[in-house]
């Protein structure tokens, strides 16, 4: 049995495409970190208090 790959359909990034892929992406971590911090439900935020702790990362 053999398998083959074929990459030809596959491109490189341009630098512009990797930097609105990477804007998009911290602005949904910005909109989930801060909407889970703000969030009116107690369980969520505390999960995520937590979670930040877990991490090491500071939150207050």
């Amino acid at each position: 049995m053999n398998t083959t790959i074929s990459t030809t359909g596959i491109q490189s990034l341009s630098i512009s495409q990797r930097l609105i892929a990477g804007s998009l992406a911290l602005m949904l971590g910005l909109v989930l970190l801060v909407g889970t911090g703000f969030a009116g439900d107690y369980r969520l935020h505390n999960g995520a208090h937590d979670t930040r702790h877990a991490m090491g990362f500071p939150c207050h």
